[in-house]
């Protein structure tokens, strides 16, 4: 019996327990090749800074033993916060959080905490800090076993998967530790949006729509965070005049913003961006920002009464981003918000009772999501109404906010369940 126990541990070690609970299977001897299951997930990607030179000054036995060490300092606070280790890629880790998204977001936090602890003890050690990035995405996927007759893998594949690394890759670029998706961000609940700040709309490498993005400074040092927290609407601002080309009053804002907080990466990264584009005319922006949102076929899932209520949304959209445009009354503008939060509720009420009627797996996140905007709704329109948001800043969170939910999440998770509905009616 002693022997089967440790038998067991060792498999635990190479195929969590976690992966074959969630694949619905007794033990390891139940799993086999193709077992899947489809689930709403948060990946989390990470990997070291600039480790190609750093490994080339050391042997291969001293790669290993750096490598083993901060791995062993990193996977237990996976396992901590629910997560499942994936793999090791080299110094990268892939790592899944099947419960919720606040797991994965704590997760990368401790992390970065714990590398500060890591690095004391390198530099007493007579080594050089790291750095490393993190992202993080949610969405669905597909969770399941891979490979062949004599060897198979555990893996997650999906399109949400993707995504995560290529925001992990992006930390490079706005030279911060941890980015979030804009799916992360509506997933995490309020005191963890706290402190993170709107970066920018990329449309990374493979994808046909932009998405935005989101830094988390909680791991930053007391002085560093405070400067971001207090300052995170003029630094936005900044943001929303450099997307809609204000190019002049986005430098000086950031200018003016630099002065305060002079370590502020990203505002460098936009500054530099500023300069750029006067001398070059080159602007590295979210392009549909400067567009009018069209309804078209794209939306569709294929359901008569969904597809009206998300043609009812977006034309809403539409005409509230322009009354912003055109600096109508906010009192027109306010009342115009009351009529889309209406649609919305109903909509809502609609396709979550369909949901239910046909058995959809996935119809707690939906509802989940569906608070997750009503609530952010009502706070922005409670800014706006409080006078505290000026017109440019403004339309910028208000359409930056219905892209991100109607526009994005009607052709993903929307799409999701219309390929659902197909599905049963086939059965």
């Amino acid at each position: 019996m002693n022997d089967f126990k440790q038998l067991i541990n060792a498999y635990n070690r190479f195929v969590p327990y976690k992966l074959i609970d969630l694949l619905g299977k007794g033990s390891i001897y139940d799993v086999k090749l193709g077992d899947q299951v489809e689930k709403i997930i948060t990946i989390l990607f990470s990997d070291i800074r600039d480790f190609t030179a750093l490994s080339e000054a050391l042997t291969p036995q001293e790669n290993f033993n750096f490598i083993n060490s901060y791995l062993s300092q990193i996977e237990p606070l996976i396992t901590l916060n629910n997560g499942i280790v994936d793999k090791f890629i080299g110094d990268a880790i892939m790592a899944i959080f099947p419960i919720s998204a606040d797991d994965a977001f704590t997760c990368a936090v401790q992390i970065l905490d714990q590398l500060k602890n890591y690095n004391e003890g390198r530099k007493r050690a007579g080594y050089s800090p790291i750095k490393i990035g993190i992202g993080l995405n949610t969405g669905i996927a597909m969770i399941g076993t891979v490979g062949g007759y004599n060897r198979m893998d555990g893996t997650v594949i999906s399109d949400a998967v993707n995504l995560s690394s290529r925001i992990e890759s992006l930390t490079k670029n706005y030279k911060v530790p941890f980015l979030i998706s804009e799916n992360t961000y509506h997933s995490i609940n309020k005191s963890n949006r706290l402190y993170t700040r709107f970066i920018d709309r990329v449309l990374v490498k493979g994808k046909n729509r932009p998405h935005s993005i989101y830094e988390v400074f909680a791991v930053e040092n007391e002085e560093s965070k405070g400067k971001k927290l207090k300052n995170k609407e003029v630094f936005e601002e900044a943001l929303a005049n450099y997307h809609y080309k204000n190019i002049h009053v986005a430098q000086k804002q950031l200018q003016e913003y630099i002065k305060i907080n002079p370590t502020d990466n990203p505002a460098g990264v936009y500054l530099q961006r500023c300069e750029n584009y006067s001398r070059n005319g080159i602007h590295e922006g979210a392009y549909e920002l400067t567009e009018k949102i069209y309804w078209d076929k794209s939306y569709l899932i294929n359901h008569e009464v969904i597809d009206d209520q998300h043609r009812e949304l977006v034309e809403a959209s539409i005409r509230l981003i322009g009354m912003i445009r055109d600096k109508q009354d906010i009192e027109k503008i306010i009342e115009a918000m009351h009529g889309l939060e209406k649609k919305a509720k109903e909509h809502f009420h609609t396709e979550e009772k369909l949901m239910q009627e046909k058995s959809y797996p996935f119809l707690k996140q939906q509802k989940e999501m569906h608070n997750n905007f009503l609530s952010s709704f009502m706070w922005l329109k409670r800014l706006i109404e409080d006078g505290k948001l000026n017109h440019v800043y403004m339309m910028f969170r208000v359409q930056i906010f219905l892209i991100d939910w109607l526009v994005n999440h009607t052709k993903k998770e929307d799409k999701h369940f219309g390929k659902y509905l197909i599905m049963v009616e086939e059965m």
